[in-house]
């Protein structure tokens, strides 16, 4: 429920309807049964040090006195996402969708909250995989509408991530060139692919068939990552991209397939952007049945 708390002033396109639609729609569509609740911990000093494989004590003191709620919810966020993996790891559930909020892929380290994110839970994640699990390879997938600035900065120089993303460059925060591709052992491991406003399924779809399925089975990673923002499902409020629901069970599919091959299934899917929230609630259903159906 802590999910459920206003972050932003009124009328913030960032706002709790985000999670209670998706709830709403999970009950119409009688998927409630796929609604595990994760208790947060009473002492979570524990996650300030996975956190603080991203993020720097500067950043993570600064939140806490600028946004103590934003910082609450962003590190409930992350305890979420590790608690998945954990289910996942121990054979419980093949993949998981964490419906968390605020977003995550912008945060970097000003102290501050960047494009409505206050830490970035995939990249936490990404390493908690890493070294709780001993995975070293890690698939990134961010089909959200705005770049993963965060996550490209992170893993820029690291061949152990593969980080692809699908974006407009030139939307918010105005990066994601293709010319960025990383850098030294990291060099081939960052790929930017720039979509153009009216961008529909099949477009998006081809750019996943000729991109990244090739790609994904050289690399061999041993878990998926999915940066789910439905900011780029047609209508959204600051997206211009027309992705429909199918075209997202599409998407859903090709990453499934190459999690079949190469990690024993093994995904977990946290929800980034989305911001008309009837339309973002009825992509992630599809989303979401489309996993919970492999």
């Amino acid at each position: 429920k802590i999910f459920l708390k206003t972050i932003f002033p009124v009328n913030h396109p960032e706002n709790p309807s985000r999670i209670t639609e998706i709830l709403k729609n999970l009950e119409k569509n009688s998927l409630k049964e796929l609604i595990k609740e994760i208790s947060f911990p009473k002492d979570s000093t524990k996650l300030d040090y996975w956190i603080k494989k991203i993020h720097s004590f500067q950043h993570i003191d600064s939140l806490k006195k600028k946004n103590p709620t934003g910082e609450k919810l962003s590190r409930t966020a992350v305890h979420l996402c590790t608690r998945g993996v954990d289910k996942i790891m121990s054979g419980e559930v093949k993949n998981i969708f964490c419906l968390a909020r605020p977003p995550g892929h912008h945060a970097l380290n000003t102290g501050k909250d960047e494009g409505f994110c206050f830490y970035n839970h995939i990249a936490i994640t990404a390493k908690y995989i890493q070294e709780k699990y001993k995975l070293s390879k890690i698939l990134i997938v961010d089909w959200d509408y705005h770049h993963g600035n965060s996550t490209e900065f992170f893993f820029y120089d690291d061949p152990s991530v593969l980080f692809f993303s699908t974006h407009d460059q030139f939307a918010y925060p105005g990066t994601g060139s293709p010319l960025r591709k990383g850098v030294d052992e990291g060099l081939g491991f960052n790929i930017n692919i720039h979509l153009p406003c009216g961008t529909e399924d099949q477009t998006i779809i081809e750019v996943f068939e000729n991109n990244l399925i090739e790609k994904a089975k050289d690399f061999k990673p041993d878990f998926v990552l999915i940066s789910a923002g439905f900011d780029s499902r047609e209508n959204d409020s600051l997206g211009c991209f027309n992705i429909t629901d199918k075209g997202f069970v599409e998407l859903t599919k090709i990453i499934m397939n190459i999690a079949r091959k190469t990690c024993s299934n093994r995904i977990l899917s946290i929800l980034e952007g989305g911001y008309n929230t009837r339309g973002s609630a009825q992509a992630t259903i599809q989303h979401i049945r489309t996993l919970s159906n492999f």
